[in-house]
């Protein structure tokens, strides 16, 4: 697919990854204006861009994608971001379609695929990886009964940063809250979820395909 005078900021926090985005996006013709490793960064950078799409990793350092998503909408809502992630689950792709995403792929998707979701996103209409469809469309219809649908947005956002590792003085300076925040966020997850410590609120991020196990 040709993607000629597509202006593109690319953000995600491997510069490996950016680089096999950056070669597959000139190499359709498009330009990439700009690279962000973190939501922070690419939020500024859209900020003094302007860019057609922005392709941006759910994982990353800092506030994350899907609070990135947000904020930029906030400062933007026409922007058009397609959203990338290596994790194969539903939960996150409709969260991310209903903050206001324009796509949504996997990171193992073929780089034709990579490069049809970008020109896609490009011409502001939506697109979700093909093997999400499905999944999406299902959860979206039924209500999906998992419990970590009943997670706010906020919610979500501190839940995957704890699932990953992160201590909660360190989820706090990720967004910019008070530990005690933080702690009320995480007892109200617990509760959702029906877990009791960091580990089984790891486990239920990996059976739900959140993180790598």
């Amino acid at each position: 697919m040709k993607l000629n005078g597509v202006r593109v900021l690319l953000a995600d926090d491997h510069a490996m990854v950016r680089l096999g985005f950056r070669l597959l996006l000139e190499g359709a013709g498009a330009s990439v204006i700009g690279e962000a490793d973190c939501g922070e960064s690419a939020v500024r950078l859209y900020a003094e861009s302007n860019p057609d799409v922005v392709v941006m990793d759910v994982s990353m350092p800092g506030v994350g994608g899907l609070a990135a998503l947000e904020r930029l909408l906030v400062w933007e809502a026409r922007a058009r971001v397609l959203m990338l992630s290596a994790h194969h689950d539903d939960i996150v792709p409709v969260r991310a379609l209903k903050l206001g995403a324009r796509g949504y792929l996997c990171k193992r998707a073929a780089p034709e695929e990579f490069l049809r979701a970008v020109g896609e996103v490009a011409r502001d209409r939506r697109y979700l990886d093909p093997e999400l469809a499905q999944a999406v469309a299902l959860a979206q219809l039924s209500g999906s009964a998992n419990p970590v649908e009943s997670l706010t947005e906020k919610e979500l956002a501190v839940f995957l940063k704890l699932a990953e590792g992160r201590s909660v003085n360190e989820v706090a300076s990720d967004f910019c809250l008070s530990p005690s925040t933080v702690g009320t966020h995480l007892y109200h997850i617990k509760q959702k979820l029906n877990v009791q410590n960091a580990a089984e609120l790891t486990l239920v991020a990996v059976r739900n395909g959140l993180i790598e196990s």
